[in-house]
């Protein structure tokens, strides 16, 4: 049998397509009627498409129907036209980044030049040094080591970022290695097949069914109740139901949810082409911006430079004076070569001075503490995508949390029951409780929960079972097996006969069941079906008119009934608990025939009882949030939820406090943007808000100079991670999008995992400005003793040789790099308040140790180096110099040594030694040097000048440089504030505008001004009462006085 294609065969060549894929882009982003129906409407589009919708296409793009039967074909090949035009259904990964890329990267840092050029210069300067007539033969040709170990210093620094930043991209490429990898159904050649997601094209048939994930942008054709929830994709939270061209919303946008009903569609844009590509896109283009730590480093790093090359300059000219000074005193003008030696020496005692000044060991200080935090992170369940969102985090103000999966396990669990007026408030007597039920209400009550259900027990993706299906359905279902019931029992002996799913509308679900010998027995049987329903409380509660009475006896409702049925989903409600309503009723053939099959019947019903779900807060909210508030960091709860629920949870986990304000999204949005200011600062809930709602939050909180951190999971929620300084995605609820926009990924969607970034950010800040503390004292006092050293001495050479000060200013500050930046959490992190942005890197106290710890060391270096001779008991003699050089040289160290410890702590207490020796690589370190100093001054005196020092030498030495710790206990308790040298500054820390103390002191002046006007107006009424009512009660408080009198006198009475 020949057949005939539908299509020409020039046209199966080279397809042409009279809509563009732009066109379909348009009729998605604006849905607009118009512009479906100049595209002929979904007929049309699909004539566009060249596709039958009954058929579905053909995999040769011709018609060539094999009934019954799929050919086989080569799907890679198939389709290769549309593809080319319309696009393939994959989102290309990011570009990755190679390591020599992430290496430049890391270089682009202008501490980093600085000290690159200081090297090249100071590389220079030295290999010609060591290679000029006037170089020591004594001495080795040393000069180079300087410039070297300062590139050393920077390649470290520049390698180890980018070795962080590779890995820390291979981990996010490895956490969304796992994505959709499922088939979908199609109709391809009339017959309804599967294939993998990234084989559907535009043009396809595409069938939707309850619980799918769409991931491509389609046209509904046909179908029965079809509901979506697109909240991930325009932020509405109420599923929206979907109708053909002529009726309704037939646009599906990729990225939704199928809530209920089933459907055909037609695919128009994949891949980048569609909604949810688009938005993937738009966030790998955004940049990332400069952090408030680095932003300071930049700053900092220029002072220092202004410094170095200050001092350096200083010293060129005061050397240089003393050249001419000295030749003009002595009558000696010295020859141009003398000159010209003279002069290069000079120049490398400053270019010394500029190597010392420069705090090279910054850059690897930061890079330490990020990446020693990072790794942490991961084990607390953070991934770190970005990072500096690691130590921006450290000065967060506001923290936006969702609050389902979030605040709360996400697992909803019944708490609270009442069936047939019989009523439990705990878990624990549930035991009990089940007795005391009757059992034919018990029974109905539980075959209710099991067969009016789509939940099932499955197995998990880590091969446990767990319950599968809405939240709501599996806490019924857990809650029948607590009872000792087994659902899958009931349902087999179940059989139900009509389904009508769950709808927002209706806000309920019904199912009937024919009743067989092993269902329920209801009293007073009559019929052969019967209807179970369930649903929000108060809506089937109105629908109800009888009620099981607690002898299983069903009676007519009364005002009285009902009221108390009232009462107690209110009471519900108050508790945070979502309430469930269940209701039965029995029915013959006739009435079920007659039911519409569209809309489930709800008149008539007997109610069962009313069952109270909770999604209970996660172990360690309350605390954590305890914890946030002693940080100074502001709650606030932005979620979808109702508001009664969200305040009572919002309450129970302690972020609603007296003076805070809770309103609605819709609410939030209507107001002025001056009115949001006013707001905002006591806004501590926000429910049924949109990620429209988020992004306001945020742009209005940075505008108030507040560092903010967002929880997101929605596609839509990406713009706001993105604007927010920190932004958190869900890493099992996220969608890619909020993955992709983040700058941390909470791989536990646990909130309790943001203090631990919290606290690694402040343990980042506080590493770095120990280790700034413990830095600039070493510069400072090694920059004075050369110089004045270098000025004083006969032949302008510092006391403290070239590699002496390699030492001390590289391996040494190395070291206090990774002793001081990785130090493990402590609490005390959470008991202080965050730091503005604009905030000094160096604060007071800093400044107050590192220039009260720099005098210090300069006086004794100085006191030693003058008069060091006749403390140690030292002759004139060339060997006696060299000893007191090394002597001056290991006090020198061994200040540091002893000022490290004083380093431990940046504030007032004078615990220096608290946690050490939980601190193994502090003390790893500190060891290390210690044992290097002594191997340097024993053994290492062709290369750093030193002689070996006897033991009382070392003794005397090493308690000199012990004198730092009673120095820094000293300087802690100076005065706070000492004219011309330092004022406590307390303008560091961020202030919000409206505190939680000046909330509930607000409240309580307006609970009792509320009190005055309330008693003004009991007088008043009062007093517009009739006379005789006033006379009235004058009399009672006269004869309440008269009785009172009386108990007084009979009490004296008893007495006497």
């Amino acid at each position: 049998m020949v057949t005939t294609p539908l299509l020409p065969q020039h046209d199966r060549k080279e397809k042409k397509f009279p809509v563009s894929p732009q066109q379909l882009c348009d009729l998605i982003d604006f849905k607009d009627a118009s512009l479906l129906a100049d595209l002929g409407g979904t007929r049309g589009i699909c004539q566009s498409l060249q596709v039958d919708p009954t058929m579905g296409l053909m995999t040769d793009e011709s018609f060539n129907p094999c009934y019954g039967v799929v050919q086989q074909h080569d799907t890679h090949g198939s389709f290769q036209e549309r593809k080319h035009i319309f696009g393939r259904n994959e989102i290309p990964e990011a570009p990755k980044k190679t390591i020599f890329s992430l290496i430049w990267a890391a270089y682009n840092d202008q501490t980093l030049i600085m000290l690159s050029i200081a090297s090249l210069v100071s590389l220079a300067v030295g290999t010609w040094e060591d290679n000029s007539i006037n170089h020591p033969a004594d001495e080795p040709k040393v000069g180079w080591v300087d410039g070297v170990a300062i590139i050393v210093a920077v390649a470290v620094v520049v390698i180890t970022n980018a070795i962080n930043d590779y890995e820390k991209e291979k981990q996010f490429r490895k956490l969304n290695a796992k994505k959709e990898d499922r088939p979908v159904k199609v109709l391809r050649g009339g017959i309804a097949q599967q294939v993998h997601i990234r084989q559907v094209v535009v043009g396809d048939v595409m069938f939707l069914e309850p619980g799918d994930m769409v991931t491509v942008d389609c046209v509904y054709i046909e179908g029965h109740n079809l509901r979506c929830d697109e909240s991930t994709a325009t932020g509405e939270s109420k599923p929206v139901k979907k109708y053909t061209d002529q009726h309704g919303d037939c646009i599906i946008f990729s990225g939704s949810k199928v809530i209920q009903g089933v459907a055909k569609v037609v695919v128009i844009a994949v891949g980048v082409n569609s909604f949810y590509g688009r938005a993937m896109t738009l966030m790998r283009d955004a940049q990332d911006e400069n952090t408030p730590l680095q932003l300071k480093l930049n700053i900092l790093a220029d002072q220092i430079a202004k410094f170095g090359f200050a001092a350096a300059g200083l010293m060129f000219g005061v050397l240089l004076l003393k050249l001419f000074v000295v030749s003009v005193i002595h009558h000696h003008w010295i020859s141009t070569r003398e000159l010209f030696s003279d002069l290069i020496g000079i120049i490398i005692q400053a270019i010394t001075v500029i190597v010392v000044a420069v705090p090279e060991g910054l850059p690897m200080a930061v890079t330490l503490a990020l990446a020693f935090a990072t790794t942490e992170m991961l084990k607390d369940n953070n991934l770190v995508r970005h990072l500096s969102a690691c130590e921006t985090m450290g000065n967060a103000t506001a923290v936006c949390s969702d609050k389902t999966g979030t605040l709360t396990e996400n697992r909803m669990t019944i708490v609270s029951a009442g069936i047939a007026e019989i009523q439990f408030t705990q878990l624990a007597d549930i035991g009990q409780w089940r007795y005391k039920v009757h059992p034919l209400a018990l029974d109905l009550a539980v075959e209710a929960m099991a067969v009016n259900s789509t939940a099932f027990e499955g197995k998990g993706p880590d091969g446990n079972l767990k319950f599968v299906g809405s939240t709501t359905e599996c806490a019924m279902i857990e809650f029948t097996q607590k009872l000792g019931f087994s659902y899958q029992h009931i349902r087999s002996s179940s059989n139900v006969v009509s389904v009508h799913p769950f709808s927002s509308e209706a806000k309920s679900m019904t199912t009937i069941i024919q009743i067989r010998e092993n269902n329920a027995r209801s009293p007073g049987r009559h019929g052969e079906y019967r209807q179970y329903t369930k649903g929000a409380a108060e809506t089937i509660l109105r629908h109800c008119t009888h009620f099981m009475d607690n002898r299983g006896r069903v009676r007519p409702f009364s005002n009285y009934a009902r009221s108390h049925h009232e009462v107690l989903i209110n009471q519900y409600a108050e508790r945070s608990l979502r309430t469930l309503a269940l209701a039965y009723r029995d029915i013959d053939q006739s009435t079920y025939r007659s039911f519409n099959p569209d809309d489930a019947p709800l008149e008539n019903l007997i109610l069962l009882g009313v069952v109270g779900i909770q999604d209970r807060l996660r172990p360690g909210v309350v605390e954590s949030v305890q914890a946030f508030r002693r940080a100074g960091v502001f709650i606030r709860m932005i979620t979808g939820d109702n508001i009664e629920t969200a305040k009572a949870i919002a309450k129970e986990s302690g972020i609603m406090t007296a003076g805070g304000v809770a309103m609605t999204g819709p609410e939030f949005r209507a107001l002025s943007e001056e009115e949001q200011f006013r707001i905002i600062p006591r806004l501590q809930v926000l429910a049924r808000s949109s990620p429209i709602d988020k992004t306001i939050v945020v742009a209005r909180l940075k505008q108030l100079n507040e560092v903010v951190a967002m929880t997101g999971d929605g596609t839509n929620d990406g713009p706001a991670l993105k604007l927010a300084n920190v932004g958190f995605a869900m890493g099992i609820t996220g969608t890619e999008v909020a993955k992709e926009a983040s700058d941390i990924i909470l791989m536990d969607d646990n909130f309790n995992s943001i203090l631990q970034a919290l606290k690694w950010g402040r343990a980042v800040n506080d590493g770095v400005r120990k280790f700034l503390t413990f830095q600039l004292t070493v510069n400072i006092a090694a920059v004075v003793v050369s110089f004045v050293s270098a000025v004083v001495s006969e032949t302008s050479e510092s006391i403290l040789s070239a590699v002496q000060l390699l030492w001390v200013n590289m391996i040494m500050d190395t070291f206090a790099a990774l002793a001081l930046a990785t130090e493990p959490l402590t609490e005390d992190l959470v008991n202080r308040k965050p730091l503005c942005k604009d905030s000094s890197l160096i604060n007071w106290r800093m400044s107050r140790m590192i220039f009260g710890q720099a005098i210090f060391q300069i006086a004794v270096n100085l006191l030693l180096m003058f008069h060091g001779p006749v403390l140690f008991g030292l002759s004139t003699s060339t060997a006696d110099k060299r000893v007191l050089r090394t002597m001056v040289f290991n006090v020198f160290v061994f200040m540091q040594v002893f000022n490290e410890l004083n380093c431990r702590r940046i504030d007032d207490k004078l615990n220096i030694m608290r946690g050490i020796m939980r601190d193994y690589l502090f003390l790893a370190i500190q060891a290390f040097v210690i044992v290097g100093q002594v191997l340097i001054v024993q053994y290492g005196g062709l290369a750093f000048k030193t002689v070996p020092l006897s033991i009382t030498q070392w003794i005397c030495t090493v308690a000199i440089g012990s004198l730092s710790i009673p120095a820094g206990i000293l300087i802690r308790l100076l005065p706070p504030r000492l004219s011309f040298l330092w004022s406590k500054n307390s303008d560091d820390e961020f202030k919000h505008t409206v505190s939680y103390a000046r909330m509930r002191w607000e409240c309580a002046l307006e609970h009792a001004i509320k009190q005055v006007k309330n008693n003004q107006a009991f007088q008043r009424l009062l007093a517009a009462t009739e006379p005789s009512n006033m006379e009235v009660m004058s009399q009672v408080r006269r004869a309440r006085t008269t009785a009172t009198t009386i108990t007084i006198a009979e009490g004296q009475t008893g007495k006497v």
